[in-house]
């Protein structure tokens, strides 16, 4: 989905009044933001979205999207690098996974062994968290993608 076409939803959903009014910006803008761009070079007027994204390319933080992200009540969490397309062995991606929570069930027993959790350790127990859901994304990718597949059989011998 384009940029555009999200903030049309958006706008549809709210009110392009209610936006104008609480960004402090004229109702024209808010429609403005709405429309396709009038050039793949663009009209000088990026929409909001455009320019976020204009923002992590320059900068290549993932911070900016992490920021965003707790600001609307969640977290922000990094696709994996894409592996060569090859098949996988099914057991040991799946055993990883298992490794990450228990290493993260480890760092909440050990923060949690004095009956209080300090800033240090509630850090510590969301980077594992974090690991964790990457691993996992990561996984599932693979499954989706078809990546966990039987390898191919060796060819046969040659009769001599």
């Amino acid at each position: 989905m384009q940029s555009h076409e999200l903030l049309r939803e958006v706008i549809k959903d709210t009110s392009a009044k209610k936006i104008a009014a609480d960004l402090n910006l004229s109702l024209s803008l808010i429609y403005k933001w709405a429309e396709p761009p009038e050039s793949v070079e663009g009209s000088g007027l990026a929409n909001p979205l455009d320019r976020l994204e204009q923002l992590i390319a320059s900068t290549k933080d993932a911070r900016l999207a992490q920021w965003i992200c707790e600001r609307s009540g969640g977290f922000f969490i990094q696709n994996p690098k894409a592996h060569s397309p090859h098949p996988y062995q099914l057991i040991p991606a799946a055993n990883q996974i298992v490794q990450e929570f228990a290493d993260m069930l480890g760092v909440i027993a050990a923060a949690s062994g004095d009956n209080v959790i300090t800033k240090t350790e509630a850090r510590d127990i969301r980077r594992r968290w974090e690991d964790l859901k990457c691993v996992t994304e990561g996984f599932v990718q693979n499954c989706e993608q078809g990546n966990y597949k039987p390898a191919s059989p060796a060819p046969p011998a040659a009769a001599g």
